[in-house]
């Protein structure tokens, strides 16, 4: 191609869509059906996981629910019967990929083919890197991120046989920005940011444009997760805002859920400030929370 045609064609796609962007802001999106389909939602004892859920059951889904703690995800199984909905429960180690994929098999057999995939399912150890012990790291990439992978490669070819699916990947705003105390937990979720990018374009480049995809990127919640969390700057969010977030974005197929939406802000700043003043605006944020620090793991 003439490289000045390519720079008028480029440019025309670049107006087009900012036009397109307008649009949708003054046009509200229409919200697709989730009624009937099935949703496995991962980690769904509690927290997130389980307001999820139950948000789904709201929306008539059928339901498949994993969790690690047995009584916690029998617990949210029978509060999304109460609601209506068809619910499976199954006590499931995300970070045993044998125990996902056999029970991925089971679920094929017995239930049928997911077509909602919530990787929800998460762990932390908030210390500094040397007090982190070696088991600890792996459990990390291990829930975080490598789950979603085999997961994924459990119930992505019956989406891509009929075109159809969502994959929904729960990262954090620690997936972009970096938290001391938390180097491989933010590790482990840059590699579940960078998954998801990465999958997106992938089934973009296979021309299966009938699965969409959504990644959830929060800062912290209310949920335990993290002790004590804190921020000068900004707001410890409540569980119920952040799963209000998600499902606007599954219900309008938004690839990139930042919550609050502000984050966006702050990321164009790492891209445009210099380091000091970074740094300082760092500072103003003040972060903190409970974390084993100068504890030095022999393992």
């Amino acid at each position: 191609m003439n490289p000045l045609v390519g720079l008028l064609l480029f440019l025309g796609t670049l107006i087009y869509s900012y036009l397109e962007a307008l649009v949708k802001l003054l046009v509200p999106v229409k919200r697709k059906n989730v009624a009937g389909e099935l949703v496995l939602v991962t980690g769904a004892g509690q927290g997130l996981g389980r307001a999820t859920a139950l948000e789904f059951a709201k929306r008539q889904s059928r339901l498949v629910l994993w969790d690690i703690n047995k009584a916690s995800v029998e617990a949210t199984a029978a509060e999304c019967q109460k609601l209506g909905a068809t619910v499976q429960a199954f006590v499931v180690d995300c970070s045993k990929r044998e125990e996902i994929y056999s029970t991925a098999e089971k679920m094929k057999k017995t239930i049928g083919d997911v077509s909602i995939l919530v990787n929800n399912a998460g762990v932390i150890t908030p210390a500094d890197l040397l007090s982190t012990q070696d088991q600890q790291i792996e459990k990390m990439f291990e829930v975080n991120i490598l789950a979603h992978m085999w997961t994924t490669r459990a119930f992505l070819p019956a989406m891509m046989d009929n075109n159809h699916g969502h994959i929904v990947t729960v990262a954090s705003a620690a997936g972009h920005v970096v938290t001391s105390f938390m180097v491989a937990y933010c590790s482990s979720k840059f590699a579940a940011v960078g998954f998801h990018k990465a999958l997106t374009e992938e089934l973009s480049t296979l021309g299966k444009d009938g699965i969409k995809t959504t990644c959830l990127c929060p800062v912290f919640i209310n949920t335990g997760f993290v002790k004590n969390p804190s921020m000068r700057l900004g707001k410890i969010l409540e569980v119920e805002e952040v799963v209000e977030a998600l499902m606007e974005g599954i219900l309008t197929n938004q690839k990139m859920v930042f919550v609050p939406s502000s984050q966006r802000i702050a990321l164009l700043l790492e891209r445009l400030l210099p380091e000091r003043a970074l740094n300082f605006l760092k500072k103003l944020t003040d972060v903190k929370f409970d974390a084993v620090v100068g504890q030095r793991s022999s393992q």
